[in-house]
């Protein structure tokens, strides 16, 4: 059976599901559902949007699109209590409007708490096929957030987000405890640099120590293994996490495992077939103590 793309695995819903879109009465004074053209000057970027708005080949793609159709399909939008309008869904289309030449863009606008909207923000970007995993763990870290505001315990909204993604429990989890690292050390895991599983260990300590950490391993250029990143974390909650136990620790380098064996026909020629191999054993260490006093030399 071919594999699917997380792209397929997601269940998506209608675009009026998603974004619970009422049909408008032009006798409502309301701007609840309706679609308007807003200035590009009164949009504003979601607080902490996780997602990146690149000029990629990607983007001229969609400024020609928006130079000869216009924006197809509208973006959401809520009102600002400060003015203007905060984007939910619609950053890179509004993006592209702007290279366009564009100086507005229709949006559908609508009020939503601050919980709902992260949620929309969020279903509405993370099927794209190009999110960084440090896109991925913020966006999943403040959708776990808001369902967990919304009433639904922990493994609750773990539990619905794995269903939605088609990702594991224990994989949503994991981008979720990614989150806590320092925008450096997250940048390691993308780069492949630190492994998912060494980020997570790493990802219960403070920031300090977690500077740190970023510091040495970028100096050392080493990557280090799930059990280098457990014995970070438990010298970190046990008080001696510092910068030279850090390079203590990653230059170390254990010495080569000694294993010498023997012929069997040599062993049989000093040796009584009879004779355990602990006592040949004990035979051969004494001898060379013996040979070691005397100032033996190979």
């Amino acid at each position: 059976m071919a594999k699917r793309n997380l792209g397929e695995k997601i269940k998506l819903t209608s675009y009026d599901d998603m974004f619970g879109l009422d049909t408008f009465s032009p006798g409502d004074q309301k701007l609840d559902g309706q679609i308007i053209n807003i200035p590009l000057s009164e949009l504003h970027t979601f607080k902490d949007h996780p997602f990146r708005v690149v000029d990629d080949e990607k983007m001229e793609e969609t400024v020609e699109s928006v130079k000869m159709h216009g924006v197809l399909v509208p973006g959401l939008a809520r009102p600002r209590t400060e003015g203007g309008y905060e984007i939910i869904a619609g950053h890179r289309r509004r993006r592209a409007s702007e290279l366009a030449g564009k100086k507005e863009m229709p949006f559908i606008v609508k009020e939503y708490s601050d919980d709902e909207a992260i949620i929309i923000m969020v279903d509405s970007n993370i099927q794209r096929e190009d999110i960084l995993i440090s896109e991925k763990a913020k966006a999943y870290s403040m959708k776990y957030e808001a369902m967990k505001h919304q009433g639904a315990g922990g493994g609750i909204s773990l539990d619905a987000m794995s269903e939605q993604t088609g990702e594991s429990k224990k994989t949503v989890q994991r981008y979720v405890y990614l989150a806590r690292l320092t925008d450096e050390l997250l940048g390691l895991v993308g780069a492949k640099k630190l492994g998912i599983k060494q980020g997570v260990e790493i990802s219960v300590l403070p920031v300090e120590h977690q500077q740190v950490i970023y510091e040495v391993l970028s100096d050392l250029g080493v990557v280090i293994d799930v059990e280098q990143a457990t014995r970070i974390k438990e010298a970190g909650k046990k008080g001696y996490l510092n910068e030279a136990y850090l390079r203590d620790m990653l230059t170390y380098v254990k010495p080569p495992v000694r294993k010498v064996v023997f012929n069997q026909k040599k062993l049989d020629s000093y040796f009584d077939p009879t004779t355990s191999n602990s006592d040949i054993e004990d035979l051969i260490v004494k001898l060379l103590d013996e040979w070691k006093e005397k100032g033996g030399q190979l």
